[in-house]
């Protein structure tokens, strides 16, 4: 075979680790049961059982699969999978939605997290923060007057998800804003999930611009509430609003109030 034919034919082999990714996301391998034997998914996919091999390590290094003797490959617990890995968020994002779970520890997550880093950011954000804030917020505002959703090139849901990692960006805390990044894909999810009709995302639009508002002011409690009405608005979208009052967010410190939020209660 030559050269030529022979890269042609590896750039259209198939990717079996994204293959059994997405059979895992979408939960027809469960926790506990095998994937295919190498030899099978050789003879699917007509490829060396090295390649087979690679595929399998790299779901075994994302914590998907473990390899046990003279058996196969098993598919791990949900809560051993790797999910802040770059790779394994991507499979999140492209393939779990039709994974209930998934979207429910997404969401849950966000829940937890949102109203708090909200709350930091009102009292840490910047000038450049802020603009990065309101830019997003215009951006969503902008597409839906678009019949595809897009300005300037840019959808509605990814202005979406640039708001919301621009109020993580805006925490200043390290910790929050590299979690944003590789949560991106997860977020995502579920903000193309729960956007639906022209009513509901006029409702959403304008809770947002709440957050924005309260970080904009320096109101720290503000933001919070107005980061989990937003929550609200997601979780009915996605029916999954009673879960809200049963996650515990993170508790932030008792202190006094700032200026802004006595003047504004």
């Amino acid at each position: 075979m030559s050269s030529a034919a022979s890269d042609s034919r590896r750039a259209s082999s198939p990717d079996i680790a994204d293959f059994l990714a997405e059979a895992i996301f979408a939960g027809e391998y469960e926790p506990g049961d095998f994937v295919p034997k190498e030899l099978d998914l050789c003879e699917r996919f007509g490829v060396s059982r090295s390649t087979v091999r690679s595929a399998l390590q790299t779901l075994v290094a994302a914590g998907l699969l473990t390899r046990i003797s003279g058996q196969g490959s098993r598919v791990r617990a949900l809560q051993e999978w790797h999910l802040l890995d770059p790779r394994v968020s991507s499979w999140m994002a492209r393939f779990a939605q039709p994974n209930p779970r998934i979207q429910r520890e997404i969401f849950a997550f966000r829940v937890a997290v949102e109203p708090y880093v909200a709350r930091l950011a009102a009292e840490h954000a910047t000038a450049a923060d802020l603009l990065a804030i309101e830019s997003a917020h215009e951006g969503m505002i902008r597409a839906l007057e678009h019949d595809d959703l897009h300005w300037q090139g840019i959808s509605h849901n990814d202005y979406d998800v640039a708001f919301h990692e621009a109020i993580f960006a805006a925490s200043h805390n390290l910790v929050w804003a590299q979690i944003s990044h590789v949560l991106k894909p997860a977020i995502a999810l579920l903000v193309e999930k729960s956007n639906h009709s022209a009513d509901e995302l006029n409702d959403s639009m304008e809770r947002h611009r709440r957050v924005m508002e309260a970080i904009r002011l320096r109101q720290p409690q503000r933001a919070a509430k107005a980061a989990l009405a937003v929550l609200e608005r997601t979780g009915r979208d996605l029916g999954l609003e009673e879960l809200i009052p049963s996650i515990p967010a993170i508790e932030v410190p008792s202190t006094v109030a700032t200026t802004s939020d006595k003047e504004a209660s």
